[in-house]
């Protein structure tokens, strides 16, 4: 902790002062150019690989960077979908999963693993749409690459979730709202997005501006 104190107080003596006009003009308003949905892993921070700073970003955070589906159950990221679609007007949700989670890990060993974290087990289940693909067309793949389809799969899931949130789909269809779907490599830092064009993951530098599954 005492490392995370440190940082603090190197912040206010050395950051801070020098970008002190943008956090007292933040201080009124926010007004983020993107939503972005990830995971809480700590290896995956969203401000740093895309090189964002205080108030680019409205990011939510959780294990296996999950979108419940509308009406599910009240919840910290149906409201703050909401808030940022309706009143932040954010043109853009970036939902992204990651090389190695360890959520999508959880779901692929399954078993007694998860039978010990029951909230964790019941968490997930909201990723079963992306298990079933893989266990019904990619059952014969090896762990890794396994994984990795796993992931993939997990974020056109929760892609087809936000959809189901009113106020995501009448903003889509509006085109008030675009939605991409992407990965990170943490070992490459590569990003990949889903092209709806190719139907399937394609580099970020190759892609077209909207990677959307809808």
């Amino acid at each position: 902790m005492k490392r995370i104190i440190d940082g603090v107080l190197k912040f206010q003596r050395d950051v801070y002062p020098g970008q002190k006009a943008l956090f007292q003009q933040l201080s009124d308003a926010q007004r983020p150019q993107a939503m972005f949905i990830g995971c809480s892993d700590s290896r995956v921070i969203p401000e740093l690989f895309m090189q964002q700073g205080p108030g680019d970003l409205f990011v939510v955070r959780n294990a296996g960077n999950i979108v419940p589906p509308h009406a599910v159950a009240p919840g910290g990221v149906s409201a703050s979908i909401e808030y940022a679609v309706a009143v932040l007007g954010v043109p853009d949700i970036v939902v992204c999963g990651h090389s190695g989670c360890g959520a999508m890990t959880a779901i692929l060993r399954g078993g007694e693993q998860l039978e010990a974290l029951p909230e964790v087990a019941r968490w997930l289940h909201f990723a079963d749409a992306a298990r079933k693909v893989v266990a019904e067309q990619h059952a014969s793949k090896e762990h890794d690459d396994k994984l990795n389809t796993l992931v993939r799969e997990n974020v056109l899931a929760q892609l087809d979730n936000l959809l189901t949130h009113p106020v995501v789909a009448n903003a889509v269809q509006a085109k008030e709202v675009r939605l991409h779907g992407w990965v990170f490599d943490i070992a490459t830092a590569t990003v990949t997005t889903y092209d709806a064009e190719a139907g399937d993951f394609v580099p970020l530098a190759h892609s077209s501006f909207v990677g959307t599954k809808s």
